[in-house]
């Protein structure tokens, strides 16, 4: 009788000690908070919990007096790479092509790039290849040349040295994810969307998912993003409609997917539950280095997790900043887009909504 009345105190006081508001609603409010803490406009949070229910939360607004919602559409910058090293993962499983693959097994040799670069390399960062990111004659054409559209090959003419030879250091690279994504169209013979599609988003049900320059994107279902256009001294303005077809060419296979927060939360849950890649294909995935990173994927720092271990992506695109993060201690995946292109504000986001979410399953009746 005395040990149930201890249960039964000990069970209310760690109840107490938990916020009983449903989880959207916290969510909402820290969302809320963060945004008006960095005078960002708006955010799409998506959640999916252990027992596989999924909460979508939309804060703030996307334009003049019009709210976000949870359907809307976000540039996911860098977290494309993470699809796209899934595609070449899954080649591998079928034999189509090697992770040990040589660059000259499959692409023509192009100057400042060494042909005996692996895939592996490539999905590593490890390959040493210069960033085309970083030179300042590629942005200053992007910016001149708006409504251009700059070919795999063209922004390859804007490379200089290497940093380092193949397997000698590492260093992000968005060009890494460009020849993969060249590789992968060569060796399928198809469209980087056309097999993205036919192979995950189709069969997961990611019916809001796209690939610039090569899907149509819905443009009503557009979250409006805001920033300068890159310019010196600009003003904060909406870009959504203004041209910028010179900037989605170059995305393509390191940055180029459009969607929203709840088609990549299924994404991240899906993947990293194994629905996407057989299990020798995923640990090789999270298999990550001093650097964080490992193929595709990245550890995330503990400081933006609220101390949890979390894989994942951030990316960003002109007006957008996201995160895919899943926690494999709670097999939770989470998906944070806002609608400029930011860096405190995602990381206080996420890493507020891994406290609040960690916090709910930890109640006693969850």
């Amino acid at each position: 009788m005395g040990r149930t009345i201890y249960s039964l105190l000990l069970f209310c006081i760690i109840a107490c000690t938990h916020d009983s508001r449903p989880l959207e609603v916290r969510v909402k409010e820290a969302a809320d908070h963060s945004l008006q803490q960095y005078s960002i406009k708006g955010a799409s949070i998506s959640v999916i919990l252990p027992d596989g229910s999924i909460h979508n939360v939309a804060a703030g607004i996307s334009h003049d007096t019009v709210a976000m919602r949870p359907d809307m559409l976000f540039a996911i910058g860098s977290i494309t790479k993470n699809m796209v090293a899934a595609l070449i993962f899954q080649l591998a499983e079928e034999g189509i092509l090697s992770l040990e693959d040589s660059l000259y097994c499959w692409l023509p040799s192009y100057p400042k790039i060494d042909s005996t670069i692996t895939i592996r390399q490539l999905l590593a960062h490890t390959s040493g290849i210069y960033m085309f990111w970083e030179n300042q004659k590629l942005w200053d054409d992007l910016i001149s040349y708006r409504d251009s559209v700059f070919t795999p090959e063209v922004i390859l003419t804007y490379l200089k040295k290497p940093h380092f030879a193949p397997g000698r250091g590492f260093r992000y690279s968005n060009t890494n994810y460009l020849l993969l994504a060249m590789i992968a169209t060569k060796a399928t013979g198809a469209s980087l969307s056309t097999e993205l599609r036919n192979r995950f988003w189709r069969p997961l049900g990611l019916r809001n998912t796209y690939l610039s320059m090569e899907d149509e994107i819905p443009q009503e279902k557009l979250a409006h993003v805001w920033g300068d256009n890159f310019e010196k001294g600009g003003s904060i303005r909406d870009l959504t409609y203004l041209p910028r077809a010179s900037h989605e060419s170059i995305t393509y296979g390191s940055s180029g997917v459009f969607t929203t927060a709840g088609d990549l939360a299924v994404w991240s849950q899906s993947l990293f539950n194994g629905k996407v890649l057989k299990k020798s294909s995923l640990d090789q995935m999270l298999k990550t280095g001093r650097q964080k990173f490992g193929l595709g994927v990245q550890l995330f720092s503990r400081n933006i997790t609220n101390g949890e271990k979390a894989y994942g992506h951030g990316g960003g695109n002109i007006g957008t900043s996201a995160y895919m993060a899943y926690l494999p201690n709670y097999n939770v995946s989470l998906a944070v887009m806002i609608n400029f292109m930011h860096g405190d504000c995602p990381d206080h986001i996420l890493e507020d909504i891994i406290k609040i979410v960690t916090d709910h399953l930890d109640r006693p009746e969850f």
